[in-house]
């Protein structure tokens, strides 16, 4: 009866990301995972979803970074950043950088979860807590068991992978003191989802957000695959009948398309029958629908950051997918908000 009780106040915490809100919603007290390989945008859009929902309520909720084996340098941007919009002041952070020894890496990521039990327990309040990159602390006890002689198991990994990692998770929970919302990147190596270390991690996560190295070279950021990701929340009890249906059609729509990929690079788009051709074309508008530029690199790409209620992002691909702007152009709708956006244009 008290999980039914918790469960009944599920609150959707709006990140003003279409892509993420609309596929992947995260929930307060939940855990999301960030899964990628290098140099696909993890951190940017780990710090873009920072920067949109740490000021949502800063009276009963503080934050918690843990940067784990990450730069200096994105520490240091991450520091000013924070420190220029008036945040710095709720948020705690707590630094091993990937020049430390592994057990200071190691450490760092135990001593986040001590601060965010801290704030959650003794000043009772809600808690965010960033980790970059979970994967480095899985990496930090590999180096640490490696220094102490202990016997790898058949991946390569330390014997007590899966313990490390039980041990850092189920304290980021909520009690009734307050809620823990766990938001954590996850370096995926050789873009290989199946390494122990990553799917370790994902048995913990509600929701996870995969970013795609294809994606990405399509020229699409943020570069999320759809159809790999997903969150519990996105049923019609956490989220709205319209929200949820939505969603569902939209990813049948993009599965469609997938499958029409082939035959497109095999003999082009105008080979395909007027109702395919029609859905290829909706499918394309949709994923660049989906790009959107960010608060956090405007400095990067010279344009002003979106940020999109989940409502209007909703709205906006039921329109998609309506056909109601099958007329425009695919290339109108990269970089926008809202599809007011196009009309204003």
């Amino acid at each position: 009866e008290q999980a039914s009780i918790r469960d009944a106040k599920k609150k959707v915490l709006e990140t003003g990301i279409k892509v993420v809100d609309v596929f992947c919603p995260i929930v307060e007290g939940q855990k999301t995972g960030l899964f990628g390989g290098a140099g696909v945008g993890k951190p940017v859009l780990l710090s873009e979803i920072l920067h949109n929902i740490i000021n949502k309520d800063k009276e009963h909720t503080v934050s918690v970074f843990a940067g784990v084996g990450e730069r200096t340098r994105e520490g240091h941007e991450l520091y000013h950043e924070l420190k220029g919009n008036g945040t710095l002041p709720f948020v705690s952070l707590v630094y091993g950088s990937m020049g430390e020894s592994p057990s200071v890496r190691y450490l760092t990521g135990l001593s986040a979860a001590a601060v965010a039990e801290s704030f959650r327990d003794d000043l009772k309040k809600n808690v965010l807590f960033f980790i970059d990159n979970a994967f480095r602390f899985a990496q930090a006890g590999n180096e640490l068991s490696l220094l102490m002689s202990g016997i790898p198991s058949e991946d390569g990994y330390q014997a007590t992978l899966t313990s490390e990692m039980a041990h850092l998770h189920e304290r980021l929970v909520s009690s009734e003191n307050g809620k823990i919302t766990t938001i954590e990147a996850v370096y995926v190596p050789a873009d290989d989802l199946l390494d122990q270390a990553v799917q370790t991690v994902l048995g913990y996560l509600d929701t996870n957000i995969v970013l795609s190295r294809d994606v990405y070279r399509e020229g699409i950021f943020p570069p999320v695959d759809i159809l790999a990701s997903g969150s519990n929340a996105l049923n019609p009890e956490v989220v709205t009948p319209l929200h949820y249906n939505v969603s569902l059609q939209a990813k049948s729509l993009l599965q469609r398309a997938a499958a029409l990929d082939r035959i497109v690079a095999l003999v082009g788009e105008s080979e395909l029958g007027e109702e395919d051709r029609v859905l290829y074309k909706r499918a394309r508008k949709l994923k660049n629908f989906m790009t959107q530029s960010f608060y956090v690199v405007k400095s990067q790409t010279g344009r002003e950051g979106s940020y999109v209620e989940t409502k209007r992002a909703v709205s906006d691909v039921k329109n998609i997918l309506d056909g109601k702007y099958d007329n425009v152009p695919e290339d109108k709708f990269m970089n926008i908000g809202s599809l007011e956006d196009i009309k204003n244009g």
